[in-house]
C-alpha cells in the first residue's frame, strides 16, 4: 500500500500530543527520525546532553512501536538532516511530509529547502508566533513583565477575575533570600531516575563515540520518558516547591539542586506540557500545599520568560545571533570546558555543569554568565558553550537568555539593562567565596576578586553607554568616587586578568 504520510519527529518533538500525529493512521503513515551525529557537533555537545537526547529519541521511537507504527528510525548517521530526509523521501515516496515546525531557524531552513512539507504549529507552546509578533507590533520596547501579564490574563492563570490573586502580578522581593552561615535548610534532592537498558546503552555509545567531549555520565539520572517527566513534576510539587520562591537565587557549595524544578529539559524535548506543569503548581496553591509567592515565581519562568524568550528568537532570527552591542571580542577562557580556575565560584559552577549537565538560574546568569560579560567574550562563543553543556539547551530558548539576558549583546531587547555586579553578590548570595583565595571587596591587588575588578572596569569601558541608561545611572555614578589612580590600578588588574 502507498505511504499516504511520512511524519518527521525532531529530536526536541517528543510530545504523543503532538499536531504532527493529528489524523495518524498506522496503516496509512509512517514516522520518521533520525540521530545526526552533526547535530552533536555543530557545537561541542557535552556527553550528558548529547545522552538525554539520544536515550529521550529512543525511548520515544519504542512507544511509538508498541502502538503498533511504523517508525523508520537512523541511529547515528553521518551528513546532515535534510539530506537523510531527502533519501527517507525517495526511499518511501510519501504522498506528503509532514512535520511541526522546528524550533531551530537553522533547522526549519534546512527542511523546507527540501519542499513540499507541510508544516503543523507547535502546540506545545502556549503563545505562537503569530501572537508574540501582534504583541511586539508598534512597540518601542519588548518587556517581559507586561508580556507575562497578558499572558496570565488570556489563560487565566493565578487570576480572580481581571485581578492577579494577591493583588499583584509578581512577588520578587520575596523570592530573594539568601542562605546565611547556616546554609539550606533541610531539603529532600530531586527523584533520581536509574537508567534502563535503553539509556544504558545510550551512555556506552557516548563514552565511546564522543569520548573526547566535556562531562561526565556517571550520575546520569534524568527522566527520559514522559511518564517518568510526570513523576519528576509531582516530585517537585510535593517536595520542593513550597520553599521554592524563598531560596532560588542562593546558591551552595556541593548542592546543585537546592529546590529547583528540574523540568525544564523535559519540557524542551517536549516530553512535559508547560500546561500540566502550570496547572499543577497553581493547584498546588489553592489547595494550600504551596504559598503563592513560590508559586508565582515558579509560574512566571514558564508562562512569562520561557514563552517571552521564544517569541524573540523567532522575532530577531536569523540576524540575533551576530548582535554584539557591546563589541565584547575576547575570547572564552579556556576553564570553561575543564572547570579548572582559581575562581572558587566558577569552579563549582562549572564543575557541576560539566558533570550534571545542570546549573540553576543565578548560576548562569550571575555566576558563568556574569564573568564572560564582565570579561568581554564574544557573544556568539558565549552562546556556543551554553548551548554545548546544558542538557536543556535547545537554541530558541537559549540564544536570548544567553546572548541577550546574560550578555546584553542584543542591545535591550531582552533586559532593560545588562545584570552586572561584582564579587560582592556572589558572596552574598553564596558560600562560594568562603576560603577562595581572592577577597570580593577588593579590586586591586593580588588577592582582588576577578569579578570585582572586572565590574569597575566594565563600568569604566562603558561609562558613556551605561550613563544613558536610567537602570545603570546609580552604578555609574559610583565611578565619580574612584580616583584617576585608582581606575589605572583597576584597568592595570583587569588587563592582567585577561591574560590568565
Amino acid at each position: 500500500m502507498a505511504l499516504r504520510n511520512l511524519v518527521v519527529v525532531l529530536g526536541d518533538q517528543l510530545d504523543a500530543q503532538s499536531a504532527a500525529f493529528d489524523g495518524f493512521d498506522p496503516a496509512l503513515d509512517a514516522v520518521w527520525m533520525a540521530e545526526v551525529t552533526r547535530e552533536s557537533t555543530k557545537v561541542w555537545s557535552s556527553k550528558p546532553r548529547i545522552a538525554i537526547f539520544l536515550a529521550a529519541m529512543r525511548h520515544f521511537r519504542d512507544e511509538l512501536r508498541g502502538r503498533g507504527w511504523t517508525v523508520h528510525y537512523l541511529e547515528m548517521v553521518t551528513g546532515t538532516l535534510g539530506e537523510h530526509l531527502r533519501d527517507a523521501v525517495e526511499a518511501h515516496r510519501p504522498a506528503q511530509v509532514v512535520a511541526v515546525e522546528p524550533g531551530e531557524w537553522s533547522v526549519r531552513e534546512e527542511l523546507t529547502a527540501i519542499g513540499g512539507i507541510e508544516w503543523r504549529e507547535d502546540r506545545h507552546f502556549l503563545c505562537n508566533r503569530a501572537e508574540f509578533a501582534a504583541h511586539a507590533k508598534g512597540r518601542k520596547q519588548l518587556r517581559m513583565e507586561y508580556f507575562y501579564r497578558e499572558m496570565r490574563k488570556r489563560h487565566g492563570v493565578l487570576m480572580e477575575g481581571a485581578q492577579p490573586v494577591g493583588g499583584d502580578w509578581n512577588f520578587d522581593q520575596e523570592n530573594r533570600k539568601t542562605f546565611g552561615k547556616d546554609g539550606p535548610p533541610l531539603h529532600l534532592p530531586p527523584r533520581r531516575f536509574a537508567p534502563d537498558a535503553v539509556t544504558r546503552e545510550v551512555i556506552e555509545l557516548v563514552n565511546e563515540r564522543f569520548a573526547s567531549h566535556p562531562g561526565d555520565l556517571s550520575q546520569f539520572d534524568w527522566p527520559v520518558t514522559a511518564a517518568k517527566a510526570e513523576e519528576a513534576l509531582e516530585d517537585f510539587i510535593e517536595r520542593r516547591l513550597p520553599q521554592f520562591g524563598d531560596w532560588q537565587d542562593a546558591m551552595w557549595t556541593g548542592e546543585p539542586w537546592l529546590f529547583h524544578a528540574r523540568l525544564s529539559a523535559s519540557m524542551n524535548l517536549k516530553l512535559l506540557n508547560p500546561r500540566t506543569v502550570i496547572a499543577k503548581a497553581e493547584e498546588a496553591w489553592r489547595q494550600g500545599r504551596a504559598p503563592l509567592a513560590a508559586v508565582e515565581g515558579f509560574i512566571r519562568q514558564i508562562l512569562g520568560w520561557r514563552e517571552y524568550v521564544r517569541g524573540v528568537y523567532w522575532q530577531f532570527m536569523p540576524g540575533y545571533v551576530e548582535r554584539n552591542a557591546l563589541q565584547a571580542e575576547q575570547p572564552l577562557p579556556a576553564f570553561y570546558w575543564t572547570g579548572e580556575t582559581d575562581m572558587a565560584c566558577l569552579r563549582e559552577a562549572i564543575g557541576q555543569t560539566l558533570q550534571l549537565g545542570y546549573a540553576h538560574h543565578i548560576q548562569r546568569l550571575m555566576v558563568t554568565g556574569l564573568y564572560a560579560l564582565l570579561l568581554g567574550v564574544r557573544p556568539r562563543e558565549v552562546h556556543e558553550w551554553y548551548l554545548a553543556v546544558y542538557v536543556d539547551a535547545v537554541e530558541w530558548v537559549e540564544l536570548p537568555n544567553t546572548l541577550g539576558m546574560s550578555q546584553y549583546a542584543d542591545g535591550g531587547v531582552m533586559a532593560s539593562k545588562p545584570y552586572v555586579a561584582s564579587g560582592k553578590y556572589i558572596q552574598r548570595m553564596s558560600n562560594y567565596c568562603n576560603g577562595c583565595r581572592f577577597r570580593p571587596a577588593e579590586s586591586t591587588g593580588p588577592h582582588a576578586c576577578p569579578f570585582t575588578t572586572l565590574y569597575w572596569d566594565f563600568l569604566l569601558r562603558h561609562e558613556e553607554v551605561l550613563a544613558r541608561n536610567p537602570r545603570m545611572v546609580m552604578q555609574v555614578r559610583n565611578l565619580n568616587r574612584l580616583s584617576s589612580e585608582q581606575r589605572e590600578s583597576i584597568q592595570a588588574r583587569a588587563a592582567e586578568v585577561r591574560s590568565w
